[in-house]
């Protein structure tokens, strides 16, 4: 198991880890979290080399994908850096890349009941105002879980604040910063149920943020 521990934060800077070879040539990974070796919960950084695929294989309980770089495919469409994807439980698919790819990954963490097929391309799809000047853009709400993209004017900070049903944070672009340190790009957090801090940034900066899914 890798990062299981749901009651500790975690930070891993992605740019600092190797790639791992997957079990199909040319797909690789850097894991973040893990339940087991090839099945169960995970979270991972993935990269497709151009004309690489992977064989057809279900998602028991669901898989939620962004795309970092590059364009992701399978047999239902193509998907650009930007988009957001959520394929529900007992879903299948054939996945791909022609050109390459990078993709934060999340597999088998739905709940059951949540069988919502998502292809939001964030290029294209509004922001919303926000606390402190912050623009927000939902992605995805399920009972107590919420999944969002975050857009930070520079030298903007918020209040110190506690996270009920805790956060994980993928940052995309610039550099979140907070009492306890600073995440550039490509920084992967997840901080537990209760917890707190007072999170700045300094340049413009956005991050993919999950909450309320981490309830003891």
């Amino acid at each position: 198991m890798l990062n299981m521990q749901f009651d500790q934060a975690v930070v891993v800077d992605t740019n600092e880890m190797e790639w791992e070879a997957s079990p199909m040539a040319g797909v690789w990974r850097k894991p973040l979290a893990r339940e087991a070796a090839e099945h169960g919960h995970t979270t991972s950084v993935v990269r497709y080399d151009a004309g690489s695929r992977f064989s057809s294989h279900p998602h028991p309980l669901g898989e939620e994908i962004f795309v970092l770089e590059g364009v992701f495919s399978d047999e239902h469409g193509d998907y650009p850096a930007g988009t957001y994807l959520r394929n529900p439980p007992g879903s299948k698919h054939s996945p791909h890349s022609d050109t390459g790819c990078v993709l934060l990954v999340k597999l088998d963490q739905f709940d059951p009941a949540d069988d919502t097929t998502l292809r939001i391309d964030t290029n294209s799809t509004a922001w919303m105002p926000g606390e402190s000047k912050l623009e927000i853009m939902p992605l995805h709400d399920y009972e107590q879980e919420s999944v969002f993209l975050i857009k930070w004017p520079a030298s903007t900070r918020l209040r110190t604040h506690r996270h009920y049903g805790g956060e994980e944070v993928f940052v995309l672009s610039g550099a979140m910063l907070d009492e306890y340190g600073r995440y550039p790009a490509g920084t992967w957090m997840r901080n537990p149920h209760n917890s707190e801090h007072c999170p700045y940034v300094e340049e413009e900066t956005v991050i993919w943020i999950k909450t309320g899914h981490l309830l003891p």
